[in-house]
This record gives C-alpha cells, sequence and structure tokens, in this order.
C-alpha cells in the first residue's frame, strides 16, 4: 500500500468516525452540557496524542515560523473551537442525521471560495453543481420551518451550516499546515489550543450548575470517551495525515462517507426518522456534488482499491 492509498484509507476511517459522532455525541448531550464535554474531549485528546508521540519518540515542538503558527492557530480557532460550539448547539436543536448530510455539501463551499483561495477557475459545470447542492442543503435546513415553523429545529439546522463552513476554512488551512510538517504534532498542538478555548466556558457552566459532574452518567461517560478517543484522537490524526498525502478538494469526496454511517446509527440507536424532504435534500447535495465533480467513479472504496 501505497502513501497515498494509505491517505485514502484514513480519511475513510475518520469519516466513518465522524459519521456515527453525530448521534453518540446527541445522545451525550442530553446529561453533559456541551462546552463542558467538548472541553474534557480535546483536553483528554491532547494528553493521549501527547502520550503517542512520546513513546513513538516524535518531537512534539514543530518548526514553526510565525506565520505558520499564525495558521495553526486559525485551523485550531475554525477547524476545533467555532466548529465544535456549533456543531454541539446544533445537535442539542435538531435531528443528528442532518448534521452529516449539511457537512457532505463541504465539497460546494470548497468549489465557491475555491477561485479566491485556491486560484482554481470556477466552470459552468461547478456553478450548476453548487445550486443543485444548495437547493439540497435549503430542504434539509428550512424542512422544520414547513411541518413545525420557525422552531428550534431550524435554528439547529442553521447552527450545522455555520459548523460546516469552519470545518471548510479548517481543511483549506490544514491543507498548507500538514503538507510539511508533522500532522500529529500539529493535531496535538491544535488540540491544546482548541482544549484551552473551551475552558473558560466549560467554568461558566460549572458555575451556573455546581453538582455537574455529580450528575455526570454513561451517557455523559461515553460521549468524553468516544469523543477523545475516537472522535478526536484517532479520527483526528488520520484525517491530518490523510490530508498530508491528497489535496483539498480531493479529501471533501470522503464526506459522503458520513451521512450513510451517521443516519444508520441515529435510526437504529436514537430512532430520527427519515423523512422526504431529508431524502430530496440528500440526494440533491450529493447529485450537485456529482455535477460539479463528475466523480461518481471516485467513490472512496473504489479509490482505494484503483489506487
Amino acid at each position: 500500500m501505497n502513501s497515498v492509498q494509505k491517505g485514502i484509507l484514513a480519511l475513510i476511517i475518520a469519516n466513518i468516525i465522524w459519521g456515527c459522532a453525530s448521534p453518540i455525541f446527541k445522545w451525550s448531550l442530553t446529561n453533559i452540557p456541551p462546552f463542558t464535554l467538548a472541553f474534557w474531549r480535546f483536553f483528554l485528546a491532547s494528553i493521549f496524542l501527547g502520550v503517542y508521540l512520546i513513546a513513538t519518540k516524535q518531537c512534539a515542538i514543530p518548526t514553526l515560523n510565525k506565520k505558520h503558527w499564525f495558521k495553526l492557530f486559525w485551523y485550531s480557532l475554525t477547524g476545533i473551537t467555532l466548529n465544535i460550539i456549533f456543531f454541539f448547539l446544533g445537535l442539542q436543536l435538531t435531528l443528528s442525521l442532518n448534521a452529516p448530510v449539511i457537512a457532505s455539501a463541504q465539497p460546494l463551499l470548497i468549489f465557491l471560495v475555491a477561485p479566491f483561495l485556491l486560484d482554481e477557475t470556477v466552470t459552468k459545470r461547478k456553478i450548476i453543481g453548487m445550486v443543485v447542492g444548495t437547493i439540497g442543503v435549503a430542504a434539509i435546513v428550512f424542512e422544520p420551518i414547513y411541518y413545525n415553523g420557525l422552531d428550534g429545529n431550524f435554528i439547529g439546522n442553521l447552527y450545522l451550516v455555520l459548523a460546516t463552513v469552519f470545518a471548510v476554512l479548517a481543511t483549506l488551512t490544514g491543507r498548507r499546515l500538514f503538507h510539511d510538517q508533522n500532522p500529529l504534532v500539529l493535531t496535538f498542538w491544535a488540540f491544546i489550543i482548541g482544549g484551552l478555548s473551551f475552558l473558560p466556558l466549560a467554568t461558566f457552566e460549572f458555575g451556573r450548575n455546581p453538582l455537574l459532574y455529580q450528575a455526570i452518567d454513561i451517557k455523559g461517560f461515553a460521549g468524553i470517551a468516544f469523543g477523545s478517543v475516537f472522535s478526536s484522537t484517532i479520527a483526528f490524526s488520520l484525517f491530518a495525515y490523510g490530508l498530508s498525502k491528497i489535496s483539498a478538494s480531493e479529501s471533501s469526496i470522503f464526506t459522503y462517507i458520513d451521512p450513510v454511517a451517521g443516519t444508520i446509527l441515529a435510526f437504529f440507536m436514537l430512532h430520527e426518522p427519515i423523512t422526504i424532504p431529508f431524502i430530496i435534500g440528500a440526494l440533491c447535495i450529493f447529485g450537485g456534488i456529482f455535477i460539479a465533480e463528475r466523480r461518481i467513479h471516485y467513490h472512496p472504496f473504489h479509490k482505494l482499491r484503483k489506487q
């Protein structure tokens, strides 16, 4: 298996984990506040990853100049702090199966900013694809208004869209960072920065509820364990490694996997309904990506087999 294949496999595994994360975190957030969960998730993940770096004798101090340190901070702020804030707030308000489907629109957002950040040409095909995909996102985001008016589900969907926007910004920044640096070391520092950013918010939650930790049960502990070990340490490290092997546009292909894993788990674990607008929206998103990329033969598993 060559380095590109390893990168592809890493991205496949990472996206399966992230796809399962939405229903698991939604379940956990019924017991533990969002910022407390986020803090312990990344605080513990930084410890686990730090121990691994020491055990494998990898230098934990990256050789970065001021410009690169700024990019690392920006990557941490967008990919961890802001992404997770809106992701968790969204999960508390809407269906968990909406999260990975909305997030799968990342390729369309990358096409949108590509002319400005990547010096790529926007073709007519990509514009049509973005329009079709946007219709799909709108169908899912605005579905609650059709059934219940301006309720919390609609606001939750908007939060998930914002989380996706920040994830795209992190992907574009991470591509430049991880190409020449050890991705695990940079991920370690991103966890530290991200974890520290949640500390004031977690402290505020504790101040409002001093009995918070006494009330945590299996749901809260499961969220912390899954978040720190699988969704953070393992998945972020695999993503960082995969991002160092292929382009940012290529990496976005693997978000196709998230909604499959997330929808299946949400249906059986949380008994969330799969509605007609949800199906139409998902088909439009995937159809828009196909129109823009012309890459049905670049299905992630097929791509791994053909490398």
